[in-house]
């Protein structure tokens, strides 16, 4: 009889494997988010915290279970202004995204060809560029940081704005719909432990935004005149202007010549 009853405690049913095929793609995915940031090194440490405190419970080492106590209780707090960026990240990435399109409300390739064309001409000139399309989460903030603008996007404007030496030329230009609402805006640095040391500051801030938001960042090296896309903390390096406007309609790139991914 205990035999059958144990039996029956540990008959699995579909749903018992259905949470654990959800809890286990959660983790799956919370790790590969934190892969290579700071919060995987923090997440470390509060292993460490946590094997201490199972150490002084077992050996009734009152005080040392009492201060790591008192962390856990009040680390809960800590933790959500530690974690804010990748919080603000991970909550951008949940949110619904636009397939297949990246611009609302474009109703033609007006647009993708103007930016493409600004592209091309700050590439062939060798002068450096970092330009931002919004797509479902809010750049409100950044591009309070800049220069608010509302122009119709153009690839004239956007090669006179990056001209070197010209007011707003430092910083990114965010562009809305087929709106340029700001310029020379400033990007946050991605935290990211595995990125190139080669790469400048313009990639590591289209990296960080990629990584906090779903925009698109388009950079243009000033040193080697060489354009990449940065996009949900993926950086596609070495493309080419008909591979950027693929990218911008939302499709693969072409393959008219190889380019890099780094993936963070």
């Amino acid at each position: 009889m205990l035999d059958l009853a144990l039996l029956q405690a540990l008959r699995v049913s579909w749903r018992d494997l259905l949470e654990i095929a959800v809890v286990a793609v959660l983790f799956y995915r919370v790790l590969l988010f934190i892969r290579g940031t700071r919060a995987l090194q923090m997440l470390g440490g509060l292993v460490v915290l946590a094997l201490a405190f199972a150490v002084a419970w077992l050996l009734k080492l009152t005080m040392i279970t009492y201060v790591l106590g008192v962390v856990f209780t009040y680390g809960a707090f800590a933790m959500l202004v530690i974690f804010q960026p990748e919080l603000r990240s991970a909550l951008a990435h949940l949110g619904p995204s636009r397939m297949g399109r990246v611009f609302r409300g474009l109703e033609g390739d007006a647009v993708l060809d103007e930016i493409t064309d600004a592209v091309e001409r700050l590439s062939r000139s060798g002068v450096g560029a970092i330009i931002v399309i919004e797509r479902d989460t809010s750049l409100d903030e950044f591009i309070e940081s800049g220069s608010a603008l509302e122009a119709k996007v153009s690839a004239d404007l956007l090669t006179t704005i990056f001209t070197p030496y010209s007011p707003l030329h430092d910083g990114a230009v965010i562009i809305r719909d087929d709106i340029i609402v700001g310029a020379s805006c400033i990007l946050p640095l991605s935290q990211a432990l595995t990125l190139d040391r080669a790469l400048g500051t313009r990639h590591r801030a289209a990296l960080g935004l990629s990584e906090e938001s779903d925009a698109m960042v388009i950079v243009v090296s000033e040193e080697r005149a060489s354009i990449s896309v940065a996009q949900g903390g993926q950086l596609r390096q070495e493309l080419t202007p008909l591979q950027v406007r693929d990218l911008l309609a939302g499709k693969e790139p072409r393959a008219t010549t190889e380019h890099a991914v780094l993936q963070l």
